[in-house]
């Protein structure tokens, strides 16, 4: 067996979210995509691309011991790996219809990976009646984050040009660990522990409440806006803030007049990617961090926005922590508060294949779309916000608060940020 180390603080997380999972939950930490092919492409180059990418990268390599759950263990990277890229027709026959791409791979998202056994990845040629479309990636969260997911898939449109002009392999995730358990990592921890200390000691205990007869569901929206855009950049200018804290604070606003309380601690979603050696690492380096926003239910939202931006500020710095010693630091304070809700945001670049779809032109605004959630994982009150070239996303994901909220909550969102981009 190969030598085991530590995992990086980004990996623990995934590990602390999913330890607990019974059998039929274990495909939720997995992601898929529908990555289109250039016309022309043939398997095996489609298959020479891949396996540049995945030697590549360490990551994609990795096994996990987990054997004991308190003490998660990766192993060295695995010098070989399985290349073989099985097809998938997409034709319809006499029995079936045409499946599209997207749901092909989710499809595929839905069996899950053995982390001992398997690396955190799974890919097939999608062909239409034997001609190469589409490749079908699925990773697992551990393996790799959306950032990493966009990174593996430029690099991957990279070498079907030129497989050999990827460059050197860069570091894994067994290099972060490293780094992170020296001497000035484990100072960095420290101060990120004093950072939670201090938040669940001084934030006021706020509960968001739970509507009757909807205990136990998770109900999933997405809200859609071309108007939202420009309304989060006009405020976003006038406080001298980015407009993922003007998101973020017509959010809170939103989550505050549900909870009825002036001041909220909130969990942000630290992407830990702010330059130097990690940026490009593919792996997991995502961490929630707490944050508290004061006044919250203010209606002036450039004042929020600011607030919201230097309370961000000061989670991200500490965005790299130790979960296991995060959740001690609970069990040693029962009745410290607990986050109202939880926020991430992602700007796509320009004609990124997550781009959301455009709008109709007849469409009304905002659009409102009701999803089944792929994973429950995660806090009770979740938004994600996505901002395009054309538009705002905002797919909100709610534990015992039923429909009739989520949709509240997004349709206040939109209302609040219009609203204050018109004052």
């Amino acid at each position: 067996m190969s030598e085991a180390g530590p995992l990086s603080l980004g990996q623990l997380s995934v590990w602390h979210d999913i330890r607990d999972l019974p059998a039929a939950r274990w495909h939720e930490p997995n992601n898929a995509a529908a990555w289109p092919l250039p016309p022309g492409t043939t398997a095996a180059r489609a298959r020479t691309a891949l396996r540049a990418v995945v030697a590549r990268h360490p990551s994609l390599r990795t096994r996990y011991e987990v054997h004991d759950p308190a003490a998660p263990r990766q192993l060295a990277p695995d010098a070989d790996f399985d290349d073989a890229l099985p097809t998938l027709d997409a034709a319809p026959t006499d029995h079936r219809e045409a499946a599209g791409p997207d749901e092909l791979a989710a499809r595929l998202a839905g069996e899950p990976f053995d982390l001992g056994r398997h690396h955190g990845w799974r890919a097939r040629l999608l062909t239409l009646r034997g001609d190469p479309s589409h490749l079908l990636f699925v990773k697992h969260h551990i393996a790799a984050d959306a950032w990493a997911q966009e990174l593996l898939h430029r690099e991957f449109r990279q070498a079907l040009a030129d497989p050999d002009g990827l460059g050197p392999t860069p570091p894994g995730p067994a290099d972060l660990a490293a780094a992170q358990h020296d001497p000035a990592g484990l100072r960095r921890q420290a101060a990120a522990l004093d950072h939670w200390a201090q938040l669940l000691h001084g934030a006021p205990s706020v509960a968001l409440p739970r509507t009757p007869g909807a205990e136990g569901d998770t109900v999933q929206a997405t809200l859609r806006s071309a108007a939202a855009r420009p309304a989060a950049h006009a405020v976003a200018e006038r406080a001298r803030v980015s407009v993922a804290s003007v998101v973020l604070a017509a959010y809170v606003h939103t989550v505050a007049d549900l909870c009825d309380a002036d001041t909220l601690l909130v969990q942000l979603m630290s992407a830990n990617r702010f330059g130097g050696r990690w940026k490009d690492l593919v792996t997991s380096m995502n961490q929630w961090v707490p944050a508290l926003v004061e006044r919250a239910r203010t209606a002036d939202l450039v004042a929020l926005a600011d607030a919201v931006h230097w309370s961000s500020l000061a989670a991200f710095r500490h965005g790299m922590h130790d979960v296991t010693a995060v959740a001690a630091l609970r069990e040693r304070t029962p009745h410290a508060a607990e986050p109202a809700c939880a926020f991430n945001y992602v700007a796509l670049p320009d004609s990124s294949p997550l781009d959301p779809l455009p709008i109709p032109a007849s469409a009304e605004e905002p659009v409102l779309t009701w999803e089944e959630p792929f994973t429950t994982i995660g806090p009770r009150c979740y938004a994600r916000a996505l901002e395009s070239d054309r538009d705002l996303t905002v797919r909100l994901t709610v534990k015992d608060l039923g429909r009739d909220r989520c949709a509240a909550l997004l349709t206040g969102m939109h209302t609040t940020l219009l609203a204050a981009a018109a004052a």
